[in-house]
């Protein structure tokens, strides 16, 4: 019988595109903060999670929840972002932790990449007591697995800042044309290459490492085969996603 070739060990470049994918699914996240009313103790909830085109995660926060009191008097916290919950032993999926700073945005754009991702938010979005907010990555931490955990800096997976602020210059254009002009193109995307039914998908948002797509209460990611850097490659990759998958 002959042996199995060596699995080759993942690089660095290969954790740094598995933590990317992971943050760019997910919707939402365990908070941990410091609870500023007794003495520091961890302090852990549930948010929803959208993430910048530079992979910033951005959140929206009543200031009467605990996380909110807590990041004014400690900025400080991680985000963990999970798909083992479904699993039969969910030591074995992966997970990824990005710890840094959390403050204020008042930034329109941030305010719109989060809506996007969850427009059931809007109903309350405006109100006088909610704000958003955005997490400046320090570190992150990633469990592949069982027994595969590595360290890495924000640098290791964050996209090239260049790369990051084109796609945000270019996002709402790319979205309105899309949806206005090639409505099938996005059903294609939908359909062809996620396999999922139904007409009428949405492309929400797009980034340097994917695109997101919502219809009514689905949502869905395609990731891309490259990470794009400009309008134009932006452009490259969307007419050959819809010339793909048959």
């Amino acid at each position: 019988m002959a042996k199995k070739p060596p699995q080759k060990k993942p690089t660095r470049a290969d954790h740094a595109a598995q933590s990317r994918l992971l943050l760019r699914r997910a919707r939402a996240a365990l908070l941990s903060t410091a609870q500023k009313s007794k003495d520091g103790w961890p302090y852990g909830s549930l948010v929803s999670v959208a993430f910048d085109c530079d992979l910033s995660p951005l959140m929206l926060f009543s200031g009467l929840s605990d996380h909110t009191r807590n990041l004014a008097a400690d900025p400080r916290a991680s985000l963990l972002c999970e798909e083992t919950s479904r699993l039969k032993n969910p030591q074995t999926g992966p997970r990824v932790t990005v710890m840094g700073r959390i403050t204020k945005t008042t930034d329109k754009r941030h305010a719109r990449r989060f809506l996007a991702r969850h427009p059931e938010a809007s109903l309350y979005a405006g109100f006088g007591d909610f704000n958003f907010y955005r997490m400046k990555i320090d570190r992150i931490h990633l469990v592949g697995g069982f027994g595969q955990a590595v360290w890495m800096r924000a640098s290791h997976i964050m996209p090239d800042p260049k790369a990051a602020a084109g796609v945000a210059k270019a996002e709402a254009g790319v979205l309105e044309h899309m949806n206005g002009d090639h409505a099938d193109a996005v059903d294609h995307y939908a359909h062809k290459l996620l396999g999922l039914k139904g007409k009428g998908w949405e492309m929400t948002g797009i980034d340097p490492d994917g695109l997101d797509l919502r219809r009514g209460g689905r949502f869905a990611r395609l990731a891309f085969d490259a990470p794009v850097t400009s309008r134009a490659a932006i452009r490259e990759e969307l007419v050959r996603l819809a010339t793909s998958g048959g």
